[in-house]
């Protein structure tokens, strides 16, 4: 007879166990404004808009957690957004000042730039719109001059990474070119490869008002009923254009697309762990519905054993201080 359970005792489990997980494969993404005081989002109790101010605490936090990194991600007002998103590329831009803030304070501190237009422009897509014979669209390739303005941007303010999450076809070559070229080809790329139009997404645009304002983000962002040959051909792509480091967003939903690049991509491979994921866990915490420690902590471990080697994820500095616990 078959036993496995012999190998569950106590004093086995951690020897044969396979699947690790640290704080420092946990990046937190970081939501940051000019000023005022802190903001907690509605929906995702626990996470806040930051002001610059606070992000001194925020960072030291994040290294005395043994975090892997933070990805900021700017929260503009109304009537500071434009068409084309000049807040994204600005050299006093929002999360330009906050690059430099950090790296000055913590240069030991590893942080990465979320490389888009959706919080900076005021109807809220990626890009530049058109209006064609069907409708409004997302002119690509003009978009890309912008992502590669954004990108350079950052790096010149001392981002360590940069993340493209535009879904725009040839961004992750405008970027690499344009990093190259102005001084930056030492600067990563960690690219959203595979990012789907999910309905996962709704905290986040409340968190940083960058809703659409009109239409839906389908017609860049991949279909969630395409096959396995759509995230693959995405994946293939940015890797052939220089991408640095992959990544699947959201995480959970897509398992099955972040195990299939890691047997076929020889890249660092990331997964995102997004604000509808975050918020349903905290939801039925708060509730009493599901021990939020455990639940959490067994969601990135799936995300481990799937592939990823690192994981942005609201839950950050929490899994972090829970791992420490033991």
């Amino acid at each position: 007879m078959e036993r496995p359970r012999r190998l569950r005792s106590p004093l086995l489990r951690r020897l044969v166990a396979e699947v690790d997980l640290s704080p420092r494969h946990l990046i937190l993404p970081l939501f940051v404004k000019e000023g005022g005081e802190p903001e907690e989002v509605a929906s995702m109790p626990g996470v806040f808009r930051h002001p610059l101010s606070r992000l001194p605490q925020v960072g030291e936090a994040a290294l005395e957690a043994g975090l892997g990194g933070v990805i900021l991600f700017g929260v503009l007002p109304e009537e500071a957004k434009d068409p084309w998103g000049q807040g994204a590329y600005a050299e006093e831009g929002v999360v330009q000042r906050a690059i430099r803030l950090l790296k000055e304070a913590f240069p030991e501190l590893l942080v990465l730039a979320d490389t888009c237009l959706c919080e900076y422009t005021d109807h809220g897509h990626c890009g530049v719109v058109r209006q064609g014979p069907l409708g409004f669209y997302v002119d690509n390739d003009a978009t890309l001059d912008l992502l590669a303005k954004t990108a350079l941007s950052q790096a010149q303010a001392g981002a360590d990474v940069v993340a493209p999450s535009a879904m725009m076809d040839g961004q992750v070559q405008a970027i690499r070119q344009a990093l190259d070229q102005g001084g930056f080809p030492h600067v990563p790329i960690l690219s959203y490869a595979v990012k789907y139009a999910s309905a996962f997404y709704g905290p986040f645009r409340e968190a940083a008002a960058s809703a659409p304002q009109f239409g839906d983000r389908s017609g860049y962002q991949m279909d969630p009923r395409a096959g396995l040959w759509d995230a693959l051909r995405e994946a293939r792509l940015d890797d052939l254009e220089g991408a640095d480091l992959l990544m699947v967003k959201p995480a959970l939903p897509y398992l099955d697309v972040l195990h299939a690049l890691r047997e076929r991509f020889a890249k660092p491979l990331f997964a995102y762990q997004v604000s509808g994921e975050y918020a349903m866990l905290k939801a039925a915490a708060l509730r009493g519905w599901l021990e939020e420690r455990r639940a959490v902590l067994e969601s990135l471990y799936a995300l481990r054993r799937a592939g990823a080697q690192g994981i942005l994820t609201y839950y950050a500095l929490e899994a972090a201080r829970w791992l420490k616990e033991g």
